[in-house]
C-alpha cells in the first residue's frame, strides 16, 4: 500500500520548492532549511544538477525528507527513485505516469487542476493530490468547492501560494501542506545568501 506523503513529512505544513543549478549548493540549502524548521523539501528535476542534488541531499542530509519535483514520465519516476528522493511529485499527471504510479508503492504527490484529473487520481487509489497551479485555478475557493464532492482528497496547494495567504490555504480542512518557492528563490540559492533563506523559513515554519 502506498505511503501517504503527509506521513513523511514530520508535521512540517510548509514544503519549500526549490530548483538547484549548482550542486554545491544542494546541502547547505538543506540544511539551511532543516535547521530553520522545514525538514521537508522538494527539487525539481528543472536543472541537469537536480539528481545530483538529491543524491548529496539524500547522502549528508538524513534528516532531510527529500521530495523530487516535476515528474513527467516513468523515467524521471525511476530517475528520482534511484537518486534517493523520499517521495515524487508532478505538476499533472500523463496516462503514461499514471499507469507508471499504478503499479508503484512510492510515496507520490501528483498534480491535478480539475475535478476530473482528481477524479482520476483518485480511482487509481491516490488520494493526496498536489493542487496546481493553485491560484490560477480557482485557489481557495476551488479548494473550497471540490471539498463537498471529494471530502476523502486532501491536497498540497502549490504555485501562487505566498506568505499572505498560505495561513487560508492551511485553514481549510482539506489541505494537509502547501508548497512554495518564495522561501529559497533560485537568485538566493545562487548566490549562497542563506542568510534569507534561513530567515524566510524560520518564519514559514511558524505559519
Amino acid at each position: 500500500m502506498r505511503t501517504q506523503v503527509s506521513s513523511l513529512c514530520k508535521g512540517a505544513r510548509v514544503i519549500p520548492v526549490v530548483v538547484i543549478e549548482n550542486v554545491e549548493d544542494a546541502v547547505p540549502l538543506a540544511s539551511c532549511l532543516v535547521e530553520n524548521g522545514l525538514p521537508v523539501v522538494e527539487v525539481t528535476m528543472r536543472t541537469e544538477a537536480a539528481l545530483a542534488a538529491v543524491e548529496e541531499i539524500a547522502k549528508h542530509v538524513p534528516e532531510c525528507v527529500i521530495g523530487v519535483g516535476s515528474i513527467l514520465t516513468p523515467q524521471h519516476l525511476s530517475q528520482a527513485q534511484a537518486a534517493g528522493g523520499h517521495f515524487g511529485v508532478s505538476p499533472g499527471t500523463p496516462f503514461s505516469l499514471l499507469r507508471a504510479l499504478e503499479i508503484s508503492d512510492w510515496p507520490f504527490l501528483p498534480g491535478a487542476a480539475t475535478l476530473s484529473e482528481m477524479l482520476t487520481l483518485r480511482d487509481a487509489g491516490i488520494i493526496e493530490q498536489k493542487l496546481f497551479p493553485a491560484s490560477v485555478v480557482g485557489g481557495i475557493n476551488m479548494i473550497k468547492s471540490v471539498a463537498g464532492p471529494v471530502s476523502d482528497i486532501s491536497f498540497c496547494p502549490t504555485g501562487g501560494v505566498k506568505p499572505d495567504n498560505a495561513n487560508d490555504f492551511l485553514s481549510q480542512k482539506n489541505v494537509f501542506a502547501v508548497g512554495g518557492t518564495w522561501i529559497a528563490p533560485l537568485d538566493d540559492v545562487n548566490n549562497k545568501n542563506w542568510d534569507a533563506i534561513a530567515e524566510r523559513a524560520a518564519a514559514a515554519s511558524k505559519i
